[in-house]
């Protein structure tokens, strides 16, 4: 199989080389050449995709599928789409549940309605350039074109950091402040199969939108936090707080505290979408020991949350030490 990936360097995109790779499949990647590395055997195009003649290293080649993981304009992702039209046989826009217009109800499936947003737009927020992209390579490749909507994203190679948080966090000991409920069900999908699922999916036709992450309750708050105390060896204590005192004082979900996003909160639906398209469809998602415990052996190679490739960067998530405990002074008054 013939791959060629668009960026190439960063999380999803490097993790979707090397499965390639693994697979013994014939790679070659589309970057600017400024971002990290690719392995052996990997050939590697340089042109930047917003530039004037910045797709012309594409001209000539041809593959059996594209992957794509651009989240600038789409624009840029219209100009791809129409350059590699005639070259590819099979396009995978690696998309985000983001694009769903609000409010959205928890347990909603690909026929959500999604943002306003079109295919030529030359800027736009996450939710708008991720939709307009879409719109972009389904208006080119029509059903030769797969969407996959990805939600939370975790695993080694990680360069937001939320799960890197907890696992820096639980290391350094002492009092934890855990939010819950412990049983509270997460919603998440492992890079690694993430990016099996594209080649997968990819490699077999298939077309359309796709929810690609897991089953709501594939693990719970108190799963992840567990399997990071012992992939750490810390000897943490978590606390477990009420969402409702935490919330009182200004918490805010999924930032200050990664991953966690409490029950009939405004954006609880991000761990509560409709998965089974995707399952019917392939789609397995290792356990939760699987992914801490490899994150965390990354993290400690790499010593710290990469750079977004060729992305500006964003803000930094979790509490402060400082704001920590006085949170948890509060929870034990």
């Amino acid at each position: 199989m013939r791959l060629l990936v668009l960026g190439g360097t960063g999380f999803v995109g490097g993790a979707t080389v090397a499965e390639a790779v693994r697979r013994g499949w014939s790679v070659t990647v589309f970057n600017r050449g400024l971002h990290g590395g690719t392995p052996e055997g990997v050939r590697r195009l340089r042109g930047d995709r917003t530039a004037p003649g910045g797709l012309d290293a594409l001209a000539g080649g041809e593959w059996d599928l594209v992957v794509d993981t651009w989240d600038g304009a789409p624009r840029a992702a219209l100009d791809a789409a129409r350059a590699l039209a005639d070259s590819v046989g099979r396009y995978v826009y690696v998309s985000s549940g983001s694009v769903y217009a609000e409010p959205v109800e928890p347990g909603s499936a690909e026929d959500a309605p999604v943002v306003e947003a079109a295919a030529d737009d030359a800027d736009g927020d996450y939710p708008r350039n991720k939709a307009g992209a879409e719109r972009a390579v389904r208006a080119v490749l029509g059903e030769r074109a797969l969407l996959a909507r990805a939600g939370l994203i975790l695993g080694p190679g990680e360069d937001i950091g939320r799960l890197p948080w907890w696992l820096t966090r639980i290391a350094r000991g002492g009092d934890v402040l855990a939010p819950g409920p412990a049983d509270l069900p997460v919603q998440y999908v492992d890079v690694r199969d993430l990016a099996s699922w594209l080649l997968d999916a990819g490699g077999r036709g298939l077309g359309g939108a796709y929810n690609v992450v897991s089953r709501t309750g594939h693990t719970t708050m108190g799963g992840l936090l567990d399997a990071c105390v012992a992939a750490t060896g810390s000897a943490a204590r978590l606390r477990w707080t009420p969402p409702e005192p935490l919330l009182a004082a200004g918490v805010t979900p999924w930032n200050d505290l990664p991953i966690w996003i409490p029950l009939g909160h405004e954006y609880r639906w991000l761990q509560e979408r409709n998965v089974e398209r995707a399952y019917a469809e392939g789609l397995t998602c290792r356990p939760v020991t699987g992914t801490v415990e490899d994150t965390w052996r990354w993290l400690r190679d790499v010593g710290a949350v990469p750079p977004r490739a060729g992305r500006p960067a964003r803000a930094p998530v979790g509490l402060d030490p400082a704001r920590e405990a006085a949170l948890l002074a509060a929870a034990a008054a």
